[in-house]
């Protein structure tokens, strides 16, 4: 199936591309300072937990949020409401990815409510899923969610969206892949799970009749397989590409790959030899996400060594680096004014988890710039951040200075020096170990697509 970009559509581009480059003149002759952040609360469904995922440019921000019976379902926060976008038969779902369409439509996974006949993990757990089910691509718009059409396997994956009505992600086909690990116990940073099937980065996108049509990407040359995880205005792509493994990430990420024009192009290493993953892609075509550092691979077992990213065409690929003091660090998301946002990590098993902020050239923890707000609130983690700055996030309650297991989907919003609450003073708060170690587990089951026991 073919794809048509109509002239309005190339009109567009060539407006859009001048913009961006107007844009970023502007931007490189000033370096303002990161804004401070008034913190709102998302809430949940009910449940403990919830997360903000991504945020478009009207505000729309999207993740999971649990119920009062602690199922997690993908979840849309717009105009002061929250709204479950519901499932595809089987009890979770899930919107993990950089959701940036502006007109309603939102990619996701969710399971389907079939136990998979190969028994395979696939990426399931990843997003949280344990039932059993196979988990599938979705596509949700006006109230409805709709399967997205697979590549003859049982699972498929939803992950991020453009104003253009195209989708991302990855599906399995038919073909029982020798690189794949069959059944893995796992061991240092390769994922247990089960995995039988190729899987391939996949593309749908309505035709002239409205019906999802969906088209491969190709892994990288030599490599059997791929994903894609995020896709701008423009149509460029990125994901991974390697070996089958276990469909989590590990040896599946060994290319951090670009596609243009349908054709994957190597975005390079920090030096290492897995875990290499874009997470997103602004429409200047600037890649963000996370890539395992040098020296990964100890007695034979891989180990995470991640370290935030930049690429852009012309200088490549460069380490953000981290907060100071810390090990690890990876970007969850850019926008068109460079602004990047991400997490930083004190050691290698993802401990003291510090959401920041990179503009500038300069990278800040986002606990410093919510003023009063520090006392209720630590931002852990990131998802999104849209072209006026607002950052979606997930953030851990804070009880009397202490953090706790409750944790919520959050929207920061940048104020100006007037507001009080912005820039009011910074609260320190302690974490208690077992709060620790929690934050740790939905780390590695959640934002990382690592599951429950990985070591």
């Amino acid at each position: 199936m073919k794809f048509k970009v109509s002239s309005r559509f190339a009109a567009f581009f060539f407006i859009a591309a001048l913009a961006f480059s107007v844009r970023l003149a502007a931007q490189n002759a000033t370096a303002p300072q990161p804004a401070h952040y008034r913190v709102i609360d998302l809430g949940t469904l009910g449940g403990p937990s919830s997360a903000g995922n991504a945020i478009n440019n009207i505000g729309w921000v999207t993740g999971f949020s649990t119920d009062s019976t602690g199922v997690q379902l993908a979840a849309l926060w717009r105009n002061q409401q929250q709204v479950p976008l519901g499932t595809l038969g089987g009890p979770s779902s899930d919107v993990a990815w950089p959701v940036k369409n502006n007109f309603g439509l939102i990619s996701g996974i969710s399971e389907n409510g079939k136990h998979d006949p190969l028994n395979e993990t696939f990426s399931c757990p990843a997003f949280g899923f344990f039932s059993g089910n196979s988990c599938v691509a979705f596509a949700w718009q006006n109230g409805q969610i709709t399967p997205l059409p697979g590549l003859g396997g049982n699972n498929s994956v939803g992950a991020g969206d453009n104003d253009f009505g195209q989708i991302v992600g990855w599906a399995e086909n038919t073909t029982l892949d020798s690189t794949c690990a069959g059944v893995s116990a796992g061991n240092g940073a390769d994922p247990p799970g089960t995995q039988f099937l190729q899987f391939l980065a996949t593309l749908w996108q309505r035709d002239l009749r409205g019906n999802w049509q969906v088209r491969e990407l190709p892994p990288y040359p030599g490599d059997p397989d791929s994903a894609a995880t995020a896709i701008n205005d423009l149509g460029q792509a990125v994901g991974i590409s390697g070996r089958c493994d276990v469909a989590l990430g590990s040896y599946s990420a060994i290319h951090a790959v670009l596609w243009e024009n349908g054709q994957p192009i190597n975005l390079g290493t920090l030096g290492g030899s897995a875990w290499n993953t874009p997470e997103a892609i602004n429409n200047r075509g600037v890649v963000v996400g996370f890539d395992n550092g040098p020296n990964d691979v100890i007695n034979g077992q891989l180990q995470f060594r991640f370290l935030a990213f930049i690429w852009t065409q012309e200088h490549g690929m460069h380490s953000l680096g981290t907060l100071p003091g810390d090990a690890m660090s990876e970007a969850t998301d850019i926008n068109d004014e460079n602004q990047i946002v991400g997490v930083s990590y004190s050691d290698f098993q993802f401990d003291n988890g510090r959401a920041f902020i990179y503009q500038n050239g300069a990278m800040t923890p986002l606990n410093s710039l919510i003023g009063s707000a520090s006392a209720n609130w630590d931002i852990s983690s990131t998802g999104g951040i849209n072209d006026r700055g607002e950052i979606a996030a997930q953030a851990n309650v804070i009880s009397n200075g202490v953090v706790t297991t409750v944790a919520h989907a959050v929207l920061l919003v940048p104020r100006d020096a007037n507001d009080s609450e912005a820039y009011g003073e910074t609260q320190s708060f302690t974490v208690p170990y077992d709060v620790q170690q929690q934050m740790r587990r939905q780390v590695r089951a959640g934002h990382l697509r690592l599951p429950l026991d990985a070591h």
